[in-house]
């Protein structure tokens, strides 16, 4: 898979293949996206534990980079089916860049993260090649697990957190 290499305001310069551009910790396009339901919980995902990178580790609902020449919004529409079975209104939140090394692996992810938040009610149906389980969580209940257990989450999700929970995302 290539990746769209981006510079700090996500301007394309090239591609690069998945895997090297995270052993070499280069900057590029992604999304996350982040569902809730109507109570306000956070719709989580356990990643695979055959994922190349963070497997076993509980993230938001969603996430991956969008193809050359693909919208964004479209990507995360389409992974959010394909990750969770599922698929509803999305809306844009904001975007930020990250770096952060991801054991035990030690590939780097440094991203341009564009993060979408969307309501969803209902239990997804996950893909078991992407998803090892999943869990609604009550907002306070989930500042409560991060800040006592904080390497059972991906380091992105704990971003994604941060501002997600100061704010109120359009769905909620």
């Amino acid at each position: 898979m290539a990746l769209i290499l981006v510079d700090e305001h996500d301007r394309p310069l090239g591609t690069g293949e998945k895997l090297a551009v995270h052993e070499a910790g280069l900057l590029h396009r992604a999304f996350s996206v982040q569902v809730f339901d109507r109570a306000g919980r956070w719709l989580l995902q356990r990643r695979a534990a055959v994922k190349y990178h963070g497997g076993g580790l509980w993230s938001n609902t969603c996430c991956s980079h969008p193809l050359v020449g693909e919208d964004t919004l479209s990507a995360a529409h389409a992974r959010l089916a394909f990750e969770m079975g599922f698929d509803c209104p999305l809306g844009f939140e904001y975007s930020f860049v990250y770096r952060a090394t991801i054991p035990p692996e030690g590939l780097i992810e440094h991203e341009f993260d564009h993060v979408f938040a969307g309501r969803f009610e209902g239990d997804p149906s996950p893909n078991p090649d992407e998803v090892d389980a999943w869990r609604w969580v009550a907002p306070d209940a989930l500042g409560e697990e991060l800040s006592a257990h904080p390497a059972h989450f991906t380091p992105w999700f704990a971003l994604i957190h941060a501002t997600l929970s100061r704010r109120q995302p359009a769905c909620r």
